[in-house]
């Protein structure tokens, strides 16, 4: 049980990356009053729990309605995992979180939380796609998705706490050390995605025999 619950939190920690979101809140909230900020970021928070907890329940659903069989959807889910992390070891930006017209897009907006805090800076596709694989992988076992559950309240309290802090942040590790960060995280997602690769290749071969 612990190293499932370790996998859910490196995976959803990673894909997130709270330390990510300390140079994004500082660009889309600049000029804001500290409590303006505040309510911002809580805000961001709640709308990304309830996108979080939505697809978590209802996301396998969906999938299997389609006819997307769950050993399809761990290739494809880690693949896609693999691309972000391959983009945070390089330091660029991924599309997986924000397109390029999204980024500019959300400068022009006075209210930043819905978008593109909550979604899709920490609600985006890489998130929706790690909690439904990591729900998949649970099962029907309640301490399981208990501990998903938990992973995620936790990969959200991160996230408030880091965009709350942004500007004590930046000061104290700047933009050098929050990459660095960034770049480790991306080496443990990394294995993360293809740990999901693995489990769907072998599931499909063990239906074959």
């Amino acid at each position: 049980m612990l190293s499932f619950f370790v996998k859910a939190l490196v995976a959803l920690f990673t894909i997130v990356d709270p330390v990510g979101l300390v140079p994004v809140v500082l660009a889309l909230t600049v000029g804001m009053l500290p409590h303006e900020r505040t309510l911002v970021t809580f805000r961001a928070t709640i709308i990304a729990g309830i996108v979080i907890a939505v697809f978590g329940a209802f996301g396998q659903l969906i999938f299997t309605s389609l006819g997307v069989t769950s050993e399809a959807f761990s290739i494809a889910g880690g693949a896609l995992l693999f691309v972000v992390a391959f983009d945070m070891l390089f330091g660029r930006p991924s599309g997986a979180r924000e397109t390029r017209r999204e980024a500019r897009e959300a400068l022009t907006r006075e209210d930043v939380s819905v978008f593109p805090l909550a979604i899709p800076m920490i609600a985006g596709p890489g998130t929706i796609t790690t909690i439904i694989l990591l729900v998949s992988n649970a099962g029907s076992d309640p301490i399981q998705l208990s501990l998903v559950g938990l992973a995620a309240l936790i990969t959200l309290a991160a996230s408030l706490f880091t965009m709350l802090l942004c500007a004590q942040i930046q000061k104290r590790i700047g933009t050098t050390g929050i990459l660095v960060l960034s770049r480790v995280l991306g080496m443990l997602l990394a294995a993360v995605a293809l740990q999901f690769i693995l489990n769907g290749i072998a599931e499909f071969v063990g239906h074959l025999q």
